[in-house]
C-alpha cells in the first residue's frame, strides 16, 4: 500500500484508509437512524485485522459512531500500535431527549478526548477532529482552545476539522486563513465535488486532507438499482429513496460508461477518483468485512486530468443538483 505524508505533519498515512462509521452498529436519534444497520463485531474485528494485513495503516472513527462502539472495536484490534495512524472526532452526541445534538464547549471536548483515549486504548490520538463544527462554533472559540490545550497536554498529536457534507468552504476557509489545525476531512466523490476548489489551497498551506464518502453511501459502486431498499435502521433508507435512486442512476450513466471504457469496476474508478485527486492524503471508504478490506486496498485506479475534467462537467451539469 502506498503511503503519503499527511500535510506538513510528521504523520504518514496509507493512501486508502479504514472508514469506521459503519462498524459502530445501529443508532437512532429520535426516530431517525444514524447508523448502517445491524453489524457483527466478529466481522468488524476481522475486517480491521485484514485491512492492517493489506497495508491499510490509517483508521478514521468518531465517538459518535455507535456511541463509542466503533472506537472500542478499533481499540481492541489496533490499540496502541505505533505503525497505525488513528483519527477520531468529537462534538456530536445524543441529548437527554435522545435527539442528535452538538457540544463544542472546551469542557466537553477535553472530557470526550479522555473517554476516546480509553476506548481506543491509546496514549495519544494522532489526529483529533471537530466533528462537523460550523462557523459559529469556530468563532466562539472554545473548541479551538480545547484542541490546542489537548496538543499541549500530549493527549493529541495534531487536530483539524471534519467539514460538513454540503457546504464545506466557510469553515475550511476560517481555519486556513488563520493557519489553525493541521488537517481537513471532506466529502469527495464523483457525485459531490463541492470541496474540489479547497484542495489546492489546503495543499499549498500544508494541510493533510482526508477524503470521505468515496462511494456516496455505496451508490457509486453500481450495486444498487431502482428497486434497492434498505433496512429501517440503515440511514440510507431515507437518504437513498427509490425516487432519488432513479434520478441518480440515470444521471450517472456517463460515469458508468467511463468505467466500462477503462475496463475497471465503478467502485475502483470511484475510489481512484478520490485517492488520486491532487492534495488528498488518504481516502476512507467504509469497510465492514475482510473482503471489502481486500478489495479497497487494491483499488487505486489513476484518473487522468482529462477524465477528471469530464467528471467535473458531469458534476456541474447533472449531479450537483441532486446532492442536497
Amino acid at each position: 500500500m502506498e503511503t503519503r505524508p499527511f500535510g506538513n505533519t510528521a504523520l504518514r498515512v496509507s493512501a486508502v484508509g479504514f472508514g469506521a462509521w459503519a462498524i459502530g452498529g445501529p443508532v437512532t436519534a429520535g426516530s431517525q437512524p444514524i447508523g448502517w444497520g445491524a453489524t457483527s463485531d466478529v466481522a468488524s474485528e476481522a475486517a480491521l485485522r485484514r485491512a492492517l494485513e493489506c497495508g491499510i495503516a490509517f483508521v478514521d472513527t468518531a465517538d459518535f459512531y455507535g456511541l463509542g462502539h466503533s472506537e472500542d472495536l478499533v481499540g481492541r484490534v489496533v490499540g496502541n500500535r505505533p505503525d497505525v495512524v488513528v483519527a477520531t472526532k468529537v462534538g456530536q452526541k445524543l441529548g437527554g431527549d435522545g435527539e442528535a445534538t452538538v457540544d463544542y464547549s472546551k469542557a466537553y471536548v477535553v472530557a470526550a478526548c479522555e473517554a476516546s483515549l480509553r476506548r481506543l486504548r491509546r496514549d495519544t490520538i494522532d489526529f483529533y477532529q471537530l466533528h462537523s463544527a460550523r462557523l459559529a462554533h469556530l468563532e466562539q472559540g472554545e473548541c479551538l482552545e480545547a484542541m490546542e490545550s489537548l496538543v499541549q497536554a500530549g493527549k493529541v498529536r495534531y487536530w483539524g476539522l471534519s467539514l460538513n457534507t454540503y457546504q464545506p468552504a466557510p469553515e475550511a476557509e476560517y481555519l486556513m486563513a488563520r493557519r489553525l489545525g493541521s488537517g481537513l476531512q471532506l466529502v469527495l466523490n464523483v457525485m459531490n465535488q463541492r470541496a474540489v476548489p479547497l484542495l489546492e489551497r489546503a495543499a499549498a498551506l500544508g494541510y493533510g486532507v482526508i477524503a470521505r464518502m468515496p462511494f456516496q453511501f455505496g451508490l457509486l459502486t453500481r450495486k444498487f438499482t431502482t428497486g434497492t431498499r434498505f433496512a429501517a435502521d440503515d440511514h440510507r433508507s431515507f437518504r437513498l429513496t427509490p425516487e432519488f435512486l432513479a434520478k441518480a442512476l440515470a444521471a450517472l450513466a456517463p460515469f458508468w460508461a467511463l468505467a466500462e471504457a477503462r475496463g475497471v469496476s465503478a467502485a475502483a474508478l470511484s475510489l481512484g477518483f478520490a485517492a488520486s485527486s491532487p492534495g488528498v492524503s488518504t481516502v476512507i471508504p467504509g469497510i465492514r468485512t475482510p473482503a471489502q478490506a481486500e478489495a479497497n486496498a487494491a483499488r487505486l485506479v489513476p484518473v487522468s486530468p482529462a477524465e477528471r475534467a469530464q467528471l467535473w462537467r458531469l458534476f456541474e451539469s447533472e449531479l450537483d443538483a441532486l446532492v442536497r
